[in-house]
């Protein structure tokens, strides 16, 4: 939360809603002990809560992709962190790179506590530690570099305390690195520590040493033929006569095995025949004055495709304060399947109990799969960024069911726009999708407020999507979008779009009421080797739809049909992906480059478009008409590519920013017959760098220009024919890369200018100004009036700013702001003029 006072006027921006998926990377997700899961999005370090599925703020430090996370404590140590009020997490990034953060229980602040020195040559692969006791503990992190680095970490005893940290080892693994680790306790009160580490020389290396260092190998365990991909130690167990630690570890070779590591009083030097208990036994190594047998315990085969994670379930504390290591364990694999495994009562052999996920054909895979802390819930991020989120909801016996988790998008998102009333955002994004999100009404009185969930994919495509537009006007809700192809799509609602919307309005539909009754198309199909959505027809039933699939040649086209399905909850990841597609209606040819911006006008009857550009006869900004979808205009001023383009409000003009520095006016008139005059009014070179972002003042004709050279003009037009810069606003401390202004009142003197920078931050500028007799504006007064937090911040260059429009701007204090940017995040802020 960020507020600043300025003179009457006091701001404060709350964030309402952040989107963002997940990095498709092995160890990028931490399940914490405080029951929020950390995961990297980009450069930024997301923390989501799993019981409201909302991503609550993004930790803003690392300049490189995050790789991997770790809570201390994790769900593993729950049972430690009873009385913690302040939990970390360390995050390591693709620079090598390692952050610890500080989380506060009771205020639920975070804080940047420090960078661990002596980072990694090359990226960081995955952190694994140990919980020694609540005031410290010891984790350990490896890289591509081929070095494994431990470190001891003591909490501070008091809030303003600082952390202690040294490392205590650092291992030299030679050229094949290491990609998973695991520590703990040997068993026997030995004070020694195991360190487990797999990777691409297919072996598990045992290492053991103490709290301060000295980490020997002990030995290896062979029995993987592909790369190892994780690794978990068990809590010490109690056995019959004996005390002993469990390791599972799984492989590329689709196969985990168990481990069983005993602790032996003394060292058994008696030679044994040769048996097949022998063979089944593995080596043995001394730690202190201790021995310890590792044996094969068990070998579980289920998984059809690489095997990313195993994880043994958290430990539960019974009897007060006994602790108690279940023997059931969660893997994860490429083949789109969890799987929880137990030991049969009677026989003892691991068997597969719970299998959950093989039916969602869009997740491509699982990365990584983890426990809650009470167990009762599991949670995999796959290949698509996303989540996926089950919940044991049985009583007598297991019954997992899918649960709401936030989501997405996976790659930057390049650009935003707010339906015709704001009733939901459109992103499109360089994973190739675009993604509607909205506010969905609260259920019970527990909730304060409105959610924001993602409603509709409505577009999967095979190119990357650089700009979508929403067509403004009456009608059914259309939009366009231009993605890394020549062409501009425009896509149309369909029916179950239109009443899950008037769900996620709350009732609020005479429109959409309206809209029902003439919407013939239930939803859209995705063709198996096409980039159209075809539409599904409401009159059109499913037998013959199937039958006429079926009919003739078998083709690559028989893909399995989606069912559009009108959605009385927010929908989950697969029905995401599957049920909610937008049928395409038209194309847009003309350009001769990949698209990059759009824009459509206020009345909806025009869209203007543009693609990169190296020359003038390239550059040309492409008017079309609404409805006929017929070319009616190109316009030629820039030779190089036009980076946005923005309509004024009354749609006289249409100004155009680009990379050649210069921005030019033109006017548009209706002729009436389908056919536009325009006419180019000026062009004018503004700044020293790139232009990258336009905006006009909402109830008048001045606008604004923001570039690389880290500066803002804001700029009037003037007798209709002449362009005047009225200020340039004091430089900012980085390049700006978007810009969006909006007024308050009916007043075109008074506004406020949202200004979005390559550092990820966002300021918001008070404009006001007074108009002389002749109705120019004169030199406005200018005001930061607030810069946001760096917590509510994006961590990566702004893509977009935009307000969203309401009838109520003029008597509501509260207006909101959505953003996009590289760091995959879209974000809806609620700013409020106290």
């Amino acid at each position: 939360m960020g507020s600043k006072s300025d003179g009457m006027q006091q701001v404060k921006v709350e964030r309402v809603f952040i989107g963002a998926g997940c990095n498709r990377i092995v160890n990028n997700v931490s399940w914490g002990a405080c029951d929020l899961v950390a995961f990297g999005s980009q450069n930024a370090v997301a923390i989501l809560c799993p019981k409201i599925a909302q991503i609550l703020t993004t930790l803003p430090g690392h300049k490189a992709s995050v790789n991997c996370t770790y809570w201390l404590p994790n769900a593993k140590f729950a049972y430690k962190a009873v009385e913690m009020e302040r939990h970390y997490l360390l995050s390591g990034d693709a620079d090598g790179v390692i952050i610890l953060w500080e989380y506060t229980i009771l205020d639920k602040k975070w804080r940047h506590v420090l960078q661990v020195p002596q980072p990694h040559i090359k990226g960081v692969t995955c952190i694994s530690g140990i919980m020694m006791s609540q005031k410290d503990a010891v984790f350990a992190s490896t890289s591509s570099d081929g070095t494994v680095n431990v470190w001891e970490l003591v909490f501070p005893c008091t809030s303003e305390g600082d952390c202690k940290l040294s490392c205590v080892e650092t291992l030299s693994i030679g050229s094949k690195s290491m990609v998973a680790l695991s520590l703990a306790e040997l068993p026997g009160n030995s004070g020694h520590l195991a360190l487990a580490m797999g990777g691409l020389d297919n072996k598990i290396h045992l290492y053991c040493g103490q709290r301060t260092g000295k980490f020997v190998p002990a030995c290896q365990l062979k029995g993987h033929t592909d790369w190892i991909r994780s690794l978990d130690f068990s809590l010490p167990i109690l056995g019959i006569g004996e005390t002993f630690i469990l390791l599972v570890t799984s492989s590329q070779d689709k196969g985990i095995r168990i481990w069983k590591i005993a602790f032996r009083d003394s060292l058994d030097t008696k030679k044994e025949e040769i048996s097949l208990a022998s063979y089944i036994k593995g080596p043995m190594f001394v730690a202190g004055s201790s021995s310890y047998q590792v044996s094969m315990e068990s070998l579980l085969i289920g998984h059809d495709d690489w095997v990313y994670s195993v994880e043994w379930q958290p430990p539960s504390i019974i009897n007060g304060n006994e602790c108690y290591q279940p023997q059931s364990l969660l893997s994860a694999s490429m083949d789109k399947t969890m799987m929880i495994w137990k030991p049969e009562k009677t026989t003892g052999i691991w068997i597969n109990v719970v299998t959950v996920g093989e039916l969602s054909h869009c997740a491509l895979g699982f990365y990584g799969g983890h426990w809650s802390p009470k167990a009762d819930s599991i949670l995999a991020h796959g290949y698509g960024g996303s989540f996926h989120l089950w919940k044991d909801v049985g009583v007598a016996s297991d019954d997992w069911k899918p649960q709401k988790v936030p989501s997405g998008h996976f790659a930057a998102v390049s650009d935003i726009a707010w339906a015709r009333q704001g009733e939901y955002i459109l992103s499109g994004s360089h994973d190739q999708t675009s993604r509607i999100y909205a506010p969905w009404p609260k259920k019970s009185c527990l909730e304060n407020e409105d959610n924001w969930h993602e409603i509709a994919r409505p577009q999967v495509h095979g190119h990357d999507i650089n700009c979508v537009t929403i067509i403004q006007g009456k009608g059914n809700h259309r939009f366009v979008s231009g993605a890394e192809e020549k062409v501009a799509r425009v896509f149309e609602a369909p029916l179950s779009f239109l009443r899950t919307l008037s769900h996620a309005t709350s009732g609020d539909s005479s429109l959409l009421d309206d809209l029902q009754a003439e919407v013939q198309i239930l939803g859209a199909n995705m063709s198996a080797l096409g980039l159209s959505q075809k539409p599904i027809y409401s009159q059109v039933s499913p037998e013959t739809t199937n039958r006429s699939n079926t009919d003739g040649l078998d083709t690559l086209e028989t893909v399995p049909e989606a069912v559009p399905v009108e959605f009385t909850e927010p929908p989950i990841e697969e029905q995401l992906a599957w049920n909610t597609l937008w049928p395409e209606s038209h194309k847009l040819y003309g350009h001769g480059n990949e698209l990059y911006s759009l824009c459509c006008d206020h009345s909806g009857k025009l869209v203007a478009s543009s693609c990169k550009a190296q020359s003038a006869s390239v550059a040309e900004v492409w008017l079309c008409q609404v409805g006929s979808w017929k070319s009616v205009g190109r316009l030629h001023s820039h030779s190089l590519t036009v980076t946005q383009m923005e309509f004024s409000h009354d749609d006289k003009y249409l100004l155009v920013v680009s990379r050649d520095r210069h921005f030019s006016v033109f006017s548009i008139k209706d002729a009436g017959a389908d056919e536009i005059n325009h006419e180019l009014m000026v062009r004018q070179e503004a700044h020293k760098r790139i232009i990258w972002a336009c905006s006009w003042n909402p109830f008048g004709h001045e606008f604004a220009t923001g570039s690389r050279d880290k500066t803002v003009k804001i700029w009037a037009v003037e007798n209709a024919s002449t362009i005047k810069q009225l200020m340039t606003l004091p430089s900012f401390k980085s390049s700006v890369t978007a810009l969006s202004w909006v007024g308050l009142g009916r007043q075109s003197n008074h506004g406020f200018l949202a200004v979005g920078m390559e550092s990820g931050l966002i300021e918001l500028w008070s404009l006001s100004c007074e108009r002389s007799d002749n109705g120019n504006l004169m030199v406005p007064n200018a005001t930061c009036v607030v810069q946001f937090d760096p917590f509510l911040c994006h961590a990566s260059p702004v893509s977009r700013l935009t307000w969203r429009p309401s009838e109520k701007i003029p008597d509501s204090k509260v207006i909101q702001l959505a953003s996009c940017g590289a760091d995959h995040c879209v974000r809806v802020f609620n700013i409020d003029f106290l």
